[in-house]
């Protein structure tokens, strides 16, 4: 026998990964949305003034679940691909970008630092795009899989200069409290 582990073995080897690494960065994403209380239903940023571009609510739960998955499997082949070089850096820049990605919510929803979301925004960018390229050295797939993360991630600093614009006072903005009529 010539080979250590036949195609299915090493096809079964990735499925392994990839169990791991999509519903942990599934699960990341899903935590630190909701420990940050994110999206619409939080009376802070319903009371934003946003552009008319900015899509409603499921569609970035669509998104990110599709993104996180795809970050997941891209991940997976990354771990997989043992004794490549470049490997320690990929998987470097990939947590580092990972870290940064989900401290941004807290940042914008619950800390109401627009400003500096921008400004965290366009670091995890920058680190994406190193983490394709050092991903596309070692599996071209796993670059393309982080593709469409970059275009989102343009597409939500695009949202996130908007709204900063439309909005100077957001991080001193204190939305209306919730009223009860209650008729007697």
């Amino acid at each position: 026998m010539s080979q250590i582990a036949s195609k299915q073995q090493l096809r079964m080897s990735f499925i392994r990964y990839a169990l791991v690494t999509v519903p942990t960065i599934l699960f990341l994403g899903f935590l630190s949305g909701k420990l940050a209380n994110s999206g619409y239903e939080n009376r802070w940023f319903a009371a934003l003034s946003r552009p008319d571009s900015v899509p409603p609510g499921w569609v970035f739960g669509a998104v990110w679940t599709t993104l996180y998955i795809m970050m997941g499997v891209s991940l997976a082949m990354i771990l997989f691909a043992r004794g490549a070089p470049g490997r320690p850096l990929a998987l470097s820049l990939f947590g580092a970008q990972l870290v940064l990605n989900l401290a941004w919510t807290p940042l914008f929803f619950a800390a109401h630092q627009v400003t500096l979301a921008l400004f965290l925004i366009l670091a995890i960018l920058v680190l994406t795009v190193a983490t394709t390229f050092s991903f596309a050295r070692i599996r071209k797939a796993a670059a393309w899989l982080l593709v469409p993360y970059m275009v989102w991630l343009s597409i939500a600093t695009v949202f996130n200069y908007q709204i900063n614009v439309l909005n100077p006072d957001a991080e001193t903005l204190v939305p209306e409290a919730p009223r009860t009529q209650i008729a007697l």
